[in-house]
């Protein structure tokens, strides 16, 4: 093995790997609340905005992420120009950068929605009811009623997802977006070196995703703590 390319293209990696992890967090804050819309709507006494949430979350969920991703930035890289900018070696094209966090967040919306609405169908019916005798609204009901007992049973699968967004905005490379898989692949083509690179590439990916999984789960144990007997 020859990772004497280290030396030279640390720098590479390092930036790529902050550039993945901006893309993450922004395309799990987006598309958390395209989910949550989406699963209000599918929960919706509101027939056609029920149907408008199934027809959306069946289709990105039924169809492959990097045909969406092709398919969103031809559509929407008209509506974004073209810059480069440069963070740490890498250059990022936003032109580029913003279609792929769009499709990215809409894909991950349309499983956040399922899982929001698992999480708030789990919540015992009688919460509701409890609430609307004591003279709360829905909306009232939903937000200070539901939702944070649905929180528990939603922090689990959420953070799966996070998780499965460090790993698909790889797929970005198809659009060249110099995230952290991009990265490997720009060190590959000026070292020759045409497997280590990727070898870095998965041990930072797997520094990420297990990172993130611990973080979430100590999380998840203070939010149970509440409701320990």
């Amino acid at each position: 093995m020859n990772f004497s390319f280290l030396d030279k293209y640390l720098s590479y990696f390092v930036s790529g790997t902050g550039i993945t992890i901006m893309i993450s967090l922004v395309t799990v804050c987006l598309g958390t609340f395209i989910g949550l819309v989406m699963a209000l709507l599918k929960l919706s006494k509101h027939k056609p905005l029920n149907w408008l949430a199934n027809i959306y979350i069946e289709i990105l969920r039924g169809t492959p992420m990097l045909l969406q991703i092709m398919i969103g930035f031809l559509l929407l890289q008209g509506f974004f120009p073209s810059k480069d900018v440069s963070v740490g070696v890498l250059t990022v094209d936003l032109g580029r950068l913003f279609p792929g966090m769009i499709v990215l967040s809409l894909n991950s919306g349309a499983y956040v929605a399922e899982i929001i609405r698992g999480g708030i169908t789990a919540v015992n019916y009688g919460q509701s009811e409890a609430a609307h005798s004591l003279g709360l609204r829905p909306a009232q009901t939903m937000r200070y009623v539901i939702l944070p007992q649905a929180l528990r049973n939603i922090l689990p699968p959420l953070g799966n997802e996070f998780i499965t967004l460090i790993k698909d905005s790889s797929l970005l490379t198809a659009i060249g977006i110099n995230e952290l898989m991009g990265s490997a692949q720009i060190v590959i083509s000026n070292s020759y070196i045409p497997l280590e690179p990727y070898f870095v590439a998965a041990i930072l990916y797997f520094i990420m995703t297990f990172a993130t999984s611990r973080l979430l789960n100590l999380w998840e144990k203070k939010l149970g703590k509440g409701y320990q007997r």
